[in-house]
This record gives structure tokens, sequence and C-alpha cells, in this order.
């Protein structure tokens, strides 16, 4: 049987159901798919597609939710609805059971389930929701009170972004539950470290967010040190710049590398050497929140979870529009010390839209430029990773055409 024979059998058989809706959805289907994938390039038929695909997904969660309840499954063999449907379909339970999940919380998530059925959220929005309002019943209380403004945060910030408010409100909302939540991450670490019969290793590990904040700041550090020196050595041996098939190693044999020189640096301290620490970076009057604690990568810790580490630690206050800011203008050329910090736990990422390169990995420029007079400032700075940065540098570099005859 040809494939559109096939296509158009199963459309039959949804009418003959009683299901014209679902026939109308597979000939939409079907006349997309015949469309020549060039012809919809464009950004907003991009757009367009991935917001009708969140849409049919607020649909399918609502319809998997219905179908549990319906209890048709239970006429086979399966234990759950979530098992009918990924034998049926030949899908991942996983992605079935959260459907089902999902479902049922958007019960009682009005305006989450408004934006997510009119694709102005996706389902990876409503699944941070739903599991920040299930840390608690005091969390889900304050998700009730103010699921307005998490919407608004889903609909308007980047989703990296919105999941890091997300979790600063959580910190907020129940200070309790933050707590139990970081000293259960914690309680789970753990680390195997086996031979194989070949006397190879095999390393598996989970570690809590600040123990591996610290394993993975100095494990990428060295990572990209064996990059630049992976890069300038294949530069002179091909006369030219290389692509990243040309290097040696390969990102996961560069990270092995990189871990067997940790582990060879380690052994090498001299005895009183000052190790390195954690930053904790605690803000102090912002609008919405009174205190957050974080690390310097902005992920959101407990403030309980930083105590076994006040001791080596360092820790950074950040006053914003308070009477006691003391980060004042500056003329000199480069952002530095304290002022570059303001803008980095500021600003997060690159300022450039489309982009989330880390604070860390980002350089600060002028929005104004020094050239032109402006200010080394926290009010003239902002983060650019270097391509973006480079990018705007040769935008206002004047073109040959702009000179005067």
């Amino acid at each position: 049987m040809s494939h559109d024979a096939h296509d158009a059998r199963e459309t039959d058989a949804l009418e003959v159901l009683g299901l014209p809706e679902l026939a109308a959805l597979r000939a939409a289907v079907d006349a997309l798919a015949g469309v020549d994938p060039r012809a919809l390039v464009g950004c907003e038929a991009v757009r367009a597609m991935v917001q009708e695909m969140a849409r049919l997904e607020s649909v399918v969660c609502r319809q998997a939710e219905a179908f549990d309840r319906h209890g048709a499954w239970r006429a086979t063999t399966a234990q759950t609805s979530s098992a009918w449907v990924a034998t049926q379909t030949r899908g991942d339970r996983r992605v079935a059971l959260r459907r089902r999940r999902l479902g049922r919380a958007l019960r009682a998530m009005d305006l989450a389930a408004d934006a997510f059925a009119a694709g102005a959220i996706g389902v990876e929005h409503v699944d941070v929701l739903n599991r920040a309002r299930g840390r608690s019943r005091v969390v889900a209380l304050a998700y009730a009170r103010d699921e307005a403004m998490l919407v608004g945060w889903a609909t308007t910030e980047v989703f990296d972004r919105f999941r890091h408010r997300v979790d600063e409100w959580l910190q907020c909302a129940d200070e309790g539950a933050a707590e139990r939540h970081a000293e259960r991450l914690h309680e789970r670490r753990r680390l195997h470290l086996s031979q194989s019969l070949e006397d190879q290793w095999f390393l598996d590990a989970l570690l809590d967010p600040i123990s591996g904040e610290i394993v993975h700041e100095v494990l990428d550090r060295i990572d990209r040190e064996l990059f630049e020196i992976d890069w300038a050595a294949t530069r002179t041996a091909l006369g030219c710049e290389p692509v990243a098939a040309d290097l040696p190693r390969t990102p996961a044999q560069r990270r092995a590398d990189a871990l067997v020189e940790m582990a060879r640096r380690a052994g090498a301290v001299p005895a009183g050497a000052r190790l390195p620490v954690p930053l904790f970076t605690v803000f102090v009057g912002e609008a919405t929140f009174a205190k957050v604690c974080e690390l310097a990568s902005g992920r959101i810790v407990a403030p309980g979870s930083v105590a076994s580490w006040l001791d080596e630690a360092v820790i950074e206050r950040i006053v914003f529009d308070g009477p006691d800011r003391v980060i004042g203008v500056s003329h000199r050329r480069a952002f530095r010390g304290a002022l570059r910090r303001a803008i980095e736990v500021r600003d997060r990422t690159c300022a450039d839209h489309y982009c989330d390169c880390p604070a860390h990995r980002s350089e600060v420029d002028h929005v104004v430029p020094h050239s032109e007079g402006g200010v080394t400032a926290l009010e003239n700075g902002r983060l650019l990773c270097g391509f973006h940065n480079r990018r705007r540098s040769r935008r206002r570099r004047p073109q040959p055409d702009d000179d005067p005859a």
C-alpha cells in the first residue's frame, strides 16, 4: 500500500469514528508536509510553526489527562494510561507520563493553561512552573497568588532567564522548602570509579550545585587551556586557521584529559597553598526580592547550604539602588573589579537577544563607545560575548564608501 493510500485510509477511519477535527488536522499536516521546506524558511514562518506546535502540545496534554480519567485503557492489560499510550505509539513512556501529569496540573493553572493553549509558552515553560508549584504546599499557595507574574516571565523572558527568575521566586516563596531541597541534593551526592577487564576506568558522579560548580569551573578552565594549545599547534602545522575537525582531540577526549590534568595539578599543589574557593553573591534591595543568594555562575542556592562553606568561601554583597551603593563613574578604559562584577550579576548573559553566552565568558562593552566620550560606569556597561562585541565594533568602523571623497 502506498503512503498516500495509507494516509487516506487513516483519514477515512477518523471520519468514521466521528472525529472530523482529527481528520482535518491530518489533512492540514499533510498539506504542510507537501510544501517545499525552502518556502518556509522565513523567520515568521518558523516562529508560527513552533507556536502552533505548542498549541497542539497543549491539546495533547489535556487530552492525555482526559483519557486517563475516562479509563478506556483499563480494558487492556496496561497498568496505566501512560503505558498504553507509549506502547501503542511506540514512544517514550516518560514523555507520555509527563503529558498526563501536565494535563492534570493545567486544571489548577488557569493562566498558564491559557498561555499554553495560545502558543505563547511551550511545554518546557509549563513543566518548570508545575515543578515549582509542586515544591510544597506553601509554594502552591504562593503560585496561586503570583501566577500572573510567573506566566508573564515565561512569555517575555528567554528560557534560561525565565527559569532563573523562577528559582529566585522559589527561594523567597518558601525558604524552608528551599533549604530542605538543597539538603536532599547534597545527600544524593555520589561518585563511582571502577576498572574494566581491559583496565579502562568508568567514572560516574552526581554532585550538589555548589560542589558541582567548583569542579566544573576548574575543569572548564583547564579544558579551555588545552583547546588553545591544540588550536595553536594545529594552526602552525596547517599554516592557516583550522576548523574543529582538524584538532587532534574531540571535545569529549579533551575533557577527559582535562580531568586527568586537574588530578595531576592537585597532586602537585604545595603544602599551605591557597585552594580555589566558591564565590557566593548576596543580592540586597532589588524590587522583587529582599534577599537572594547565588553562585558566581548565577545558580540560585539556599542560604543554609552556604553555611558549611563560610570558613573558606568568598562572600560578596551587591546592592542595587540602595543608599550604600558605592559603584560610581570612572573614566578608565576597561571595566574591572567590583564594577565588572556588578554588570555581570545584573546582565547574566550577553546582551544580544539571541545569545546566552554566560557572564564569565563575556566582555563588558561600553554602550556609548569610550572613543565618543562614553564613561566607564555601571549605566554605560553591558555584557557582550566576543562574537557580538567584535560584530558591533565592525559595524561602528567607517566603511570605505563612508570616507569623504
